[in-house]
This record gives C-alpha cells, structure tokens and sequence, in this order.
C-alpha cells in the first residue's frame, strides 16, 4: 500500500488538466496624443471605423473637473495612433458636456454619446454662469444625447434623448442594432438596456438590469456591454458604496439580446469605470483605472466569457501620479495589438491630458 499512495499520486498529476495560461502584458510605447494648454481634458472612448481611421472622443477645452465649460470633442488618427490630429468641436452646450462615447454602426454611421451635467452649481466661482441657467435650458438641456454623423464627423444631426448614461456608450451588435446599458438617474434609479434598430436615430428600453437585495441601485454607475461570439452579452457596472475597499466592479449577463439580464454579481476586480473588449484569439478584456495607490491603468483577462476573471494577474498599462485618471477604452487593431486611450496628470502643477498605450496580450 505504501507504494500505491505515491502511484496513485503520480497518476493524478500526470491525468490534471494542464494550469490555465497566467496572462501578461506586453507593453509596445505609450504617449500623449492630446494636450490643451492650460485646459482640463478627460473621459475619452476610441474606436476603429471601417476604413481604418481611429476616432477617439472626450470632453475637452474645460476649467477643471467639473466646470460649465465642457465640450465634447473628437481626435481623428489615420495612422494606428502613431499621430493624431487637432480637436474637433462636435458639442458646446450651455451646460457641462461630459463623458463622451463614440462607436460606428453596421452602416458606417458614426454615433457620439455624452450627457449634460449642472453639477457647477455647486461651486462659488461659476455662481454667474448659473445664473444664466434657465428653467427652460434645465429642462431641455440637461440630458442623455446621442448625435450621428454620417460623413465621417464632418457634420452632425440634432441629438438624440437616452434613458441612461454610459461614459463609453453604445456598441454595434452583429444583428445590426446598437446596444447600450445605462444608468437613468434622478428618482428613477435604473439600471436600463436600450436599443436603436434604425441606427441611432432613435432609442428604446428593452430590458432592466436587477440587483441583489441588500444593494443600492445609488451605488452603481457607468456600465459598459461587450457582445461575444455567441451573441452572449456581457455587462459591467462601477460599483461605489461608502465603504472604498468595496469598490469592486459588478457585472450581469444576457443570452436574449438584451431583454433579460441576470442579478448583478461581483467580479473580484478593484477599480472603475470598465470598458469591455472581446479579442479575436477569444479572450475578454477588460480595463480600468485604479483610483488608489498605487494609481494606474489596468487590465483584466478573462478566458471563459467572464464567467470568471483573473484577478490574480491584474495587469498594468501605464503607472498615474495621483487619482485623477482612467476611464480607459481599447480596440484592436489589425495586427492584433490593443490600443488603449485614457487620461491622466502627467506630472505636478500641469493639467490632464489624452494618453494611449499601444499593448499586446501574451497568455503564458
């Protein structure tokens, strides 16, 4: 019997299925690819339109965090993102325009998401500005928007309401509709599907995202969806209740395009706002920024359609010098390498600005 037991051992080990693949990655440069001197700049979206130029979104030309000044803002690289272009203005509202998305339908249409805030109220020094703030404007300014472009973004139609907000926004299915989960604010808390069949010119709640008892809808924000090969559809929430340690980004599926959605549960992963990519070697990506030291850009794999994440093997894309960073978004480029833009301080005394990091993904 003392002879079987190391057998037997043996045999076990030779008959384990082989340890999953630790990820890893590989970092090719990372620059700055827009600065406005003397201006606050963040929350950008990049994507890949069909004929190959990347167009990256964000709210630019502002005073600070939060301001009344916000605009949004597109960068256009026709290279992979070795150069980019000068900002192009595509809103300026009376009110803060933030958080902008960009994404490019099945018909080549360009659609530009981003919300209008008054949260400058609250701060003395913009006490004149909102003065200006009419009932009227209240009412029909503040908002979800999307706008279309179907030239390229040489011009836009008129904007388009949501019922909610996503930083990232919508993204284009394989059955041709656009997707967005968002969240609708106000006191109607919801965690809302909306879907557009006529490409963006108009949109429609098909589904509602549930919670578990015990949690509150006032804690989670900015989701973002991924489509997978097999029509899956995978949603991911920040998650921010008062305990910081807690932060720890929610997620929910759907295998019905949308209409149903499974309670939201944890992912293990520290960090926020997500923004999901599927890989074409079959890997699920998602990064964020870590608003806690140490500060930075990270990544997380998942190699099973995120049912389960390697939260072992965080990865880091760019290091940050304080939290003012994040809301990273990637894409892949042609040769299989990610791109992915973000903002951040680049040092003491200066203001934000546009980053991207150019990156492989090496499973090991």
């Amino acid at each position: 019997m003392s002879r079987l037991v190391p057998l037997l051992a043996c045999l076990a080990v030779l008959s384990a299925p082989p340890a999953a693949a630790a990820p890893r990655a590989e970092i090719l440069d990372t620059k700055v690819i827009c600065v406005q001197e003397g201006r606050y700049i963040g929350w950008p979206t990049v994507c890949r339109t069909r004929d190959g130029r990347l167009v990256a979104a964000f709210s630019g030309d502002r005073d600070q965090h939060v301001c009344p000044f916000g605009k949004s803002q597109i960068i256009t690289s026709t290279d992979n993102g070795a150069t980019w272009g000068a900002p192009v203005t595509v809103n300026n509202t009376p009110l803060d325009d933030r958080d902008t998305g960009i994404v490019e339908t099945a018909q080549g249409t360009l659609v530009l998401t981003w919300f209008t805030s008054l949260a400058f109220e609250r701060d003395e020094k913009y006490a004149r500005h909102a003065e200006k703030v009419t009932p009227e404007l209240r009412r029909d300014g503040l908002g979800y928007w999307t706008r279309r472009s179907a030239d390229g973004g040489v011009t836009w139609e008129d904007a388009v309401r949501m019922q909610g907000t996503s930083p990232h926004g919508s993204i284009a299915l394989r059955d041709g509709r656009l997707l967005s989960v968002g969240k609708v604010g106000g006191g109607e808390m919801a965690l809302v599907a909306e879907s557009s069949v006529d490409d963006a010119r108009s949109w429609q709640v098909i589904g509602t995202v549930p919670i578990p008892a015990g949690e509150q809808q006032k804690h989670y924000h900015e989701p973002h969806v991924a489509e997978l090969p097999d029509g899956a559809l995978v949603a991911m929430f920040r998650y921010q209740p008062e305990d910081k340690e807690d932060h720890v980004m929610r997620q929910s599926e759907s295998r019905d395009g949308g209409r149903t959605w499974t309670v939201t549960h944890s992912t293990g992963i520290w960090g926020y706002p997500p923004h999901l990519l599927p890989l074409k070697e079959g890997p699920l990506v998602v990064v964020y920024g870590r608003r806690k030291a140490p500060f930075s850009e990270r990544a997380c794999v998942s190699t099973d359609g995120g049912a389960t994440w390697d939260t072992a093997h965080e990865l880091t894309l760019c290091e940050a010098v304080n939290s003012d960073l994040g809301y990273p978004a990637s894409v892949q480029l042609d040769n299989g390498t990610i791109l992915t833009v973000y903002y951040q301080d680049p040092g003491p005394d200066q203001n934000t600005c546009l980053w991207a990091t150019r990156w492989r993904l090496v499973m090991e």
